[in-house]
C-alpha cells in the first residue's frame, strides 16, 4: 500500500468470510456469520497487522464476474461491521472476479482498496475465461465517486492458466496493469498458500513504479525473503490452524507472523 521510496511495510491479513446466502455451503444465520467475522478482525488488528482483506473464500463453486444482489448486500454489511470495529485500512475482493461489487462495498463501507483479478489480459480460472476488465472496472469506479479506493491488480494471478498469453511475460503484464492505471500490482504462487516466486517478484518490483504485494504464501518463516522486493505482504492461510485457510485464526502463528515483520522492521 505504499510506493517504492517509502521505507514502511504493510502487513495485510485475510479475513476469510463464511459461505454467503445462496452458495453450498452457507448455513443460515447472517448476524452470527457477521460476528465472527468482525471477531477474526478484531484479533487479527489487535495482534497488529496493518491492515485487512475481506474475501468470500469460502463461497465456492465461484461465479464468474458476476454475483447476486444477496452477496453484494451481505459482504457489505460484514465490511460495515468490521469498519466499526477496527480503525485500520480494509479491502474487499469479492470471487470471482466480481470487481465492481467489490468496489461497490468498498466505496459505501469506507474500505481504502480492493483486489481485482482479470484487470489486464485474458486468463482461464477455476470459472471459466476472465476477459480484462480494467477499462469497465476504473470508468465504473468514477461514475460512483470512489476515486479514493485503491485497486490492487493480480497479475498472472494464481488457480489460473495463462496459456493464452504464454507470449506475454509477467513484466509485460505487470507494465501493461501500470500503463491501464492500477493503484498496486499483486504477485503470487500457483494457489491458495502457495509461495511467490522470489524472482518473479524482484523482476516486478523492479519493472515497475507501483506498489507491489506478495498475494500468496508468506509465512513467518519465509517473509525475510521477500521483504525488500514488495511494499504489501497479503497474509492468510499461516495465520490459520495448521496452516489451513479454512479454519480459525491460530493468535500463536498470528503472532510470529507480526514478530517476524517486526525484527525485519528494525533490522
Amino acid at each position: 500500500m505504499t510506493a517504492h521510496n517509502t521505507p514502511s511495510k504493510t502487513m495485510i491479513a485475510m479475513v476469510h468470510v463464511p459461505a454467503l446466502p445462496g452458495t453450498p455451503a452457507h448455513e443460515p444465520g447472517i448476524k452470527s456469520l457477521v460476528g465472527r467475522c468482525v471477531r477474526e478482525a478484531a484479533l487479527l488488528a489487535s495482534a497488529g497487522f496493518d491492515a485487512l482483506l475481506i474475501e468470500n473464500m469460502h463461497d465456492a463453486p465461484y461465479l464468474n464476474g458476476n454475483v447476486g444482489p444477496e452477496i453484494t448486500a451481505t459482504m457489505a454489511s460484514v465490511v460495515a461491521a468490521i469498519r466499526r470495529e477496527v480503525s485500520c485500512p480494509l479491502g474487499v475482493q469479492i470471487l470471482a472476479a466480481a470487481n465492481k461489487e467489490a468496489l461497490a462495498v468498498a466505496h459505501a463501507c469506507d474500505a481504502q482498496f480492493i483486489r481485482a483479478e482479470g484487470f489486464v489480459y485474458a486468463h482461464v480460472g477455476d470459472e471459466g475465461i476472465h476477459e480484462s476488465n480494467a477499462a469497465e472496472l476504473l470508468r465504473y469506479r468514477k461514475m460512483i465517486g470512489a476515486d479514493s479506493v485503491k485497486v490492487f491488480a493480480d497479475i498472472k494471478k494464481k488457480h489460473s492458466s495463462h496459456a493464452i498469453t504464454s507470449d506475454v511475460g509477467i513484466i509485460d503484464t505487470a507494465e501493461a496493469a501500470e500503463f491501464f492505471h492500477a493503484d498496486g500490482l499483486i504477485v503470487t504462487g500457483s494457489s491458495t498458500g502457495k509461495a511467490a516466486s522470489v524472482e518473479e517478484l524482484r523482476s516486478v518490483h523492479d519493472a515497475t513504479n507501483l506498489p507491489v504485494l506478495v498475494g500468496s504464501g508468506i509465512t513467518a518463516e519465509n517473509l525475510h525473503l521477500y521483504w525488500e522486493h514488495a511494499e504489501s505482504f497479503i497474509i492468510g492461510s499461516t495465520l490459520k490452524i495448521d496452516g489451513r485457510w479454512e479454519k480459525a485464526i491460530d493468535p500463536v502463528r498470528a503472532g510470529a507472523v507480526i514478530d517476524a515483520a517486526n525484527r525485519l522492521r528494525n533490522a
